[in-house]
């Protein structure tokens, strides 16, 4: 492949992924009067915070992989959309075979050797065998709990969450992220005291 057709095919890529600004989650921005939070937003604000945060992973991470894998793993909602965290088994449905027919559609833009870098990383995070995935899913998960904490139970609040759903949410920190998973029950304890989460 001519080195234009390769740049070609990677600006198609950067071209399409500028949709996943257009898909918005149930998690709101408070500094911005509550709107919406987009799927773009969410990538680039776990990307941070793993960053920031990689000294709680449990287990030795190649950093710089998580963050990759951070940035691309929601892409798939531009064509899946997104799922809320609390989804329940109806509205999943059919969600996983909707995604991977989204991973082979946008990562296929890109030339072969970054198309394979690229899915697999995808894959990865969705498999949760390596300790890069599993870091990475802790990011995926501790984030919006710090933002619904922030925000005065934010989506828990809205759509009466509760507290079993929030710790099973979140389990996977009892054992990859220990000292972060300390910090988020006693802040469970906060939440119900203020009546944002149900206590059940």
């Amino acid at each position: 492949m001519n080195s234009v057709s390769k740049l070609s095919q990677q600006l198609a890529f950067i071209t399409e992924v500028e949709k996943l600004k257009a898909v918005y989650r149930r998690t709101v921005v408070k500094p911005d009067d509550n709107r919406h939070e987009n799927s773009a937003e969410h990538s680039w604000h776990i990307a941070v915070q793993a960053a920031v945060l990689q000294e709680y992973a449990e287990e030795p991470v190649d950093i710089l992989r998580v963050i990759k894998m951070l940035l691309i793993h929601d892409v798939v909602e531009i064509d899946a959309g997104d799922t809320f965290a609390f989804a329940d088994q109806a509205e999943l449905s059919g969600q996983n075979a909707k995604e991977l027919e989204a991973a082979n559609r946008l990562f296929g833009l890109l030339p072969e050797e970054q198309e394979k870098e690229y899915k697999q990383l995808w894959l990865e995070f969705e498999e949760l065998e390596t300790a890069d995935s599993r870091f990475a899913k802790v990011m995926d998960c501790y984030l919006p709990f710090l933002q619904n904490m922030a925000n005065n139970g934010g989506t828990w609040a809205k759509y009466g969450i509760t507290r079993t759903q929030v710790v099973k949410r979140n389990q996977y920190l009892e054992t990859l992220a220990p000292k972060l998973w300390a910090f988020l029950q006693e802040q469970i304890d906060v939440c119900i005291r203020n009546g944002w989460l149900k206590d059940i």
